[in-house]
């Protein structure tokens, strides 16, 4: 009724800017090691991409399509009421074009007039030294095509990092446990470590404790953006033998008794190997 009474009037806009490809997003599975010192990926995706035989005009040999005539080439139409209570418009899509501001009237066989086409591609990607699940990497313009000859999307690779069976990480630190024998911890020795590097030998200084920790500066995790290596901290677990031979008990007896300790096999003395895992924290 107001727009017979007031009268009404149709309107088309500029075309906005072609909308962006869609962007993909994969995991890809990496060694502990590949984590901390970084590798490079070749990864497997599908996507659509710019058809090669019209470039994503969707017409035949790339011709490039005539604009609509009924939205002048904006993908809309817009329609203004003239109310009592002042001007109201609407915006839709343009029925002709079905939003796309051309008519596709020689559409490209190879795409049927799509402007893309599905392909499989092999993509390297590069893991830089450091990296943690909770980082994500961003390769831009590796995504799908845009529909509409806009910029590409983008992909977006996170990563799925296998557990090591000695090592554990927390950020930047690495962590190993290793066991070392009474003797050891008593006395002190020179023991091989492992680390990613490679084995390193390292002096277990005397009385070392069940528990304790030692910490190998710049044997950790690089940092991802550039700042300093992390470290690797050991932790010493000082193993108690369930058996001895004959010499290593006299041994062991003779010992106790520079202690002032009872070594009688009665089962309510508190013995040396109860004294030592007291004093070992074990």
């Amino acid at each position: 009724l107001f727009e017979s009474f007031f009268g009404s009037a149709t309107q088309s806009r500029r075309r906005s800017a072609p909308a962006r490809g869609q962007d993909l997003q994969i995991t890809v599975d990496l060694a502990f090691e590949e984590a901390v010192f970084g590798v490079e990926k070749e990864v497997e995706l599908t996507r659509l991409e710019t058809c090669e035989d019209c470039r994503g005009t969707k017409m035949r040999n790339g011709q490039e399509a005539p604009r609509c005539t009924t939205c002048n080439g904006t993908g809309e139409v817009r329609r203004v009421q003239q109310t009592i209570l002042g001007q109201f418009m609407t915006a839709t899509p343009c029925t002709t074009c079905r939003g796309e501001g051309v008519q596709i009237t020689d559409p490209c066989p190879r795409c049927r007039g799509r402007g893309r086409v599905t392909h499989a591609r092999t993509i390297t990607v590069t893991i830089p030294p450091g990296i943690d699940e909770s980082a994500t990497l961003r390769l831009s313009g590796q995504g799908e095509a845009s529909p509409q000859g806009g910029s590409a999307g983008n992909l977006y690779v996170k990563v799925r990092i296998k557990s090591h069976p000695h090592f554990t990480r927390q950020g930047k630190t690495i962590g190993l446990q290793i066991g070392v024998n009474v003797a050891q911890a008593i006395l002190g020795d020179e023991v091989e470590i492992d680390t990613l590097d490679g084995p390193v030998a390292f002096k277990l200084p005397a009385g070392t404790q069940s528990g304790q920790q030692f910490r190998l500066r710049g044997k950790g995790v690089p940092d991802m953006r550039g700042g300093e290596r992390g470290d690797q901290l050991v932790t010493v677990h000082v193993e108690i033998p369930k058996s001895l031979s004959s010499e290593q008990r006299d041994l062991v007896e003779q010992l106790a008794t520079t202690f002032g300790s009872d070594v009688s096999p009665q089962p309510t003395t508190r013995g040396f190997f109860d004294k030592v895992k007291d004093a070992l924290g074990v």
